[in-house]
């Protein structure tokens, strides 16, 4: 099994050496991604720059690389093929003004709600979608964009894959490539395996005058500095209505891709980024980026474990990859398109062992059944759609899961006391899951002339609570019987309308805590 040991030693090498890493392997991704986008491949790699540069210079978290992503490429496509690459820009420009917001309204601590099985499933989800756009690259191109990832639109099964000699080199070199990168550290960490296993493979390519693909056969980068462009739109409310849906979803998107996996090189670095930054730094890159003639992005988790796991801990890394990538499209560009995709091939898959989490396969056995779906659902949906609609969708079957199984927790007990009165005793939450379990337990016509409800025990968690509340006391009322409420919080008083005369307050006992309620809003 190959294991990625991330180097704890934070260095102005470290990070230098392997932003090149991270450089070498963004090329190709920036180029696939403006293909699948439908856009030239310059529109990726200026992406790839500017919101590279400007998160690893103001971001929250440093060591993670942003750039061109797939998530937010396979929405752009329909954007640009109907309306052009102009309106792109302007999206891009507006995405990154409504994640500016996000950040000053600190909406970026919501990630904490994301729970660990959806983690999890995020994590091996992305995992399998890096792997299956890796694969199409084993297939026949027939056109320039077949590195674009046919997995991504749907297509991998139309892959017509190589065969003979050619697939025998291309794996040979995946292979030799995995294994550089594996054995090395054991040898040295003067360098970073990656780098070394694609320098050592493109050598061997070059000496052997192999018959591989190398960077070149998807597309020249050769390009200048980007320049100012402002977006050529009529700036107009129907202009507007057109790029303020897809500037939502790509905005969500690109958050949530970003603060997920600041949350997993916080967990590998043993440190905390700080997502409200985050935030901020991912509009300001992607407003710049649309004014210069990139398509925007957000972080990139493969690139962000190249990059830890070559020892990049500091900002320096993401800058020095930045650089090094703008240098590559200008003055370097015939030398990066003689390095064989095998090599970056290997590099990601090597990405792809370290990023999935192996132990979930041991750990499904063992948790709840629910949290065992949810990690296998979000799996499934970011393979077959994207990250954020895997996200959210786990967010909301967790949180109906945790509402049917403490629905189940409301237990009320009834007894007569030495006054003759039905006394109740309410163990256990009530929210909108459990207030129909609550009003079942009660029967006005069985119960004594006085009756009296404990919630010492209990929490009115919601709204719904409190319309339960003021149900059962109106049930009471009709049935002529004399109802006392005991032990509610402040709040609950405060907010109940038929049974607030009916609150007994007792200063001392009562519990202080706030109802979640739109009148406290």
């Amino acid at each position: 099994m190959f294991e990625i040991h991330p180097s704890n030693n934070a260095s102005a090498k470290n990070d230098i050496l392997s932003g090149l890493t991270v450089a070498l392997a963004l090329v190709p991704e920036a180029v696939a991604f403006a293909f699948v986008a439908g856009v030239e491949p310059l529109v990726g790699l200026y992406a790839a720059f500017m919101v590279g540069l400007i998160t690893a210079c103001i971001g929250g978290r440093p060591g993670m690389i942003s750039g061109a992503t797939g998530a937010l490429a396979v929405v752009m496509v329909a954007l640009v093929a109907d309306h052009g690459v102009e309106y792109l820009f302007a999206t891009v420009v507006l995405m990154g003004l409504l994640q500016i917001t996000a950040g000053l309204l600190k909406l970026g601590k919501f990630i904490r709600m994301v729970p660990h099985p959806v983690m999890l499933g995020f994590v091996n989800g992305l995992a399998i979608v890096i792997f299956l756009a890796q694969l199409s690259q084993f297939g026949v191109a027939g056109e320039a964009g077949w590195l674009a990832g046919s997995f991504l639109e749907g297509t991998i099964l139309d892959v017509a894959w190589l065969d003979g000699s050619e697939l025998y080199m291309l794996c040979g070199l995946v292979a030799l490539t995995m294994a550089i990168i594996h054995f090395l550290p054991r040898l040295t960490t003067a360098v970073p395996s990656s780098l070394a296993a694609i320098v050592a493979v493109s050598l061997l390519v070059l000496g052997l005058n192999l018959d591989t693909r190398v960077v070149g056969d998807i597309a020249s980068i050769k390009g200048g500095l980007p320049s100012l462009h402002i977006p050529s739109v009529p700036f107009s409310w129907e202009t507007l209505t057109i790029i303020f849906p897809y500037s939502v979803i790509l905005a969500a998107i690109g958050l949530i891709e970003s603060l997920l996996t600041l949350r997993l090189v916080d967990e590998i670095t043993e440190t905390r980024g700080r997502g409200n930054r985050e935030c901020v730094a991912q509009g300001v890159a992607n407003t710049a980026t649309g004014f210069f003639g990139g398509m925007g992005g957000c972080a990139m988790i493969g690139q962000s474990m190249i990059n830890v796991n070559s020892g990049g801990r500091g900002r320096l890394s993401g800058i020095s990859a930045a650089l090094f990538l703008l240098l590559f499209i200008l003055f370097a560009s015939s030398l990066i398109e003689q390095i064989p995709l095998a090599a970056l091939i290997g590099v990601m898959f090597i990405v792809v062992i370290g990023t999935f989490e192996w132990s979930s396969f041991r750990v499904i056995r063992s948790v709840p059944r629910s949290d065992a779906m949810i990690l296998i659902l979000v799996s499934a949906v970011t393979v077959a759609t994207d990250l954020a609609v895997a996200v959210i969708v786990g967010v909301i079957v967790s949180a109906l899961v945790f509402a049917w199984e403490h629905a189940k927790y409301i237990r009320i007990e009834a007894r007569e006391d030495h006054k003759g009165s039905t006394v109740y005793a309410v163990t256990g939450p009530l929210f909108f899951g459990s207030v129909t379990s609550f009003l079942e337990r009660f029967d006005p016509s069985q119960d004594n002339d006085d009756v009296i409800i404990d919630f010492a025990r209990s929490r009115v968690a919601d709204h719904s609570g409190l319309e339960a509340i003021d149900t059962l006391a109106e049930r009471y009322l009709s049935a002529g019987k004399t109802l006392h409420l005991v032990h509610l919080s402040e709040d609950c008083r405060s907010l109940l309308r038929k049974a607030g005369s009916l609150v007994e307050v007792n200063v001392i006992e009562d519990p202080k805590y706030f109802v979640a309620d739109d009148a406290l809003a």
